[in-house]
């Protein structure tokens, strides 16, 4: 199956599994087991039954069951960090860099990525304090694109409050939206990022950005 190039080349760099090789669908399957059961109450007979083979074959793919969850974790760090990459890199200006931040993150937590990122936030405390490690390395990576268009629309005047501050408030408001909203309804994920730069008083001439 064709992928559209960003997923591509972080497949060929074997940064993120191919959704559709045997070891995508495992930590898809994955991703919906711990997030609906939790990690501790999902054995590795469910991760099998979930992508219909025998429980030790899962164990050519990983070692153990906490290795999946760390991949689990780690796979969408990168894969939605390289997607806000991209994204920022293609706005304009540091308002549009925000926005293009906004929506990219509710499109991970909405989107296909939304279990894992669910597990990101709820199963963090079932890694190892070595795994936890390698997490929050790539964790920084992704934050920090966050505090530097942030920091750059302070130092443009744009914005008044603490750029630490409005990213810890940020980040809670973004990840609850996976418990109300609902994409059939009146307002897209564009107007709803469109809503948050609003919040922010960060539209443009009192209009919707």
């Amino acid at each position: 199956m064709n992928h559209n190039p960003l997923l591509q080349s972080l497949i060929e760099q074997n940064k993120v599994s191919d959704p559709d090789s045997a070891r995508g669908r495992l930590l898809r399957e994955a991703a919906r087991l711990f997030r609906d059961k939790g990690y501790e109450r999902t054995t590795v007979r469910d991760l099998a039954a979930a992508v219909g083979i025998q429980s030790g074959s899962l164990f050519h793919h990983f070692r153990t069951k906490e290795e999946i969850l760390k991949a689990v974790m780690v796979e969408t760090i990168q894969l939605n960090t390289a997607m806000m990459r991209a994204a920022v890199d293609a706005a304009p200006d540091m308002h549009g860099k925000l926005k293009a931040l906004v929506l990219a993150e509710l499109e991970s937590v909405n989107g296909q990525t939304g279990e894992a990122m669910a597990v990101l936030v709820y199963e963090w405390r079932s890694l190892s304090s070595a795994a936890q490690e390698e997490v929050l390395v790539l964790r920084d990576i992704y934050e920090q694109l966050w505090m530097d268009v942030l920091c750059g629309l302070q130092e443009e005047g744009a914005l008044q409050a603490d750029p630490f501050i409005v990213r810890r408030m940020l980040t809670g408001a973004l990840s609850w939206t996976i418990t109300w909203y609902r994409p059939q309804g009146p307002m897209g994920l564009g107007g709803l990022a469109d809503q948050v730069m609003l919040m922010l008083g960060l539209s443009r001439n009192g209009k919707s950005s």
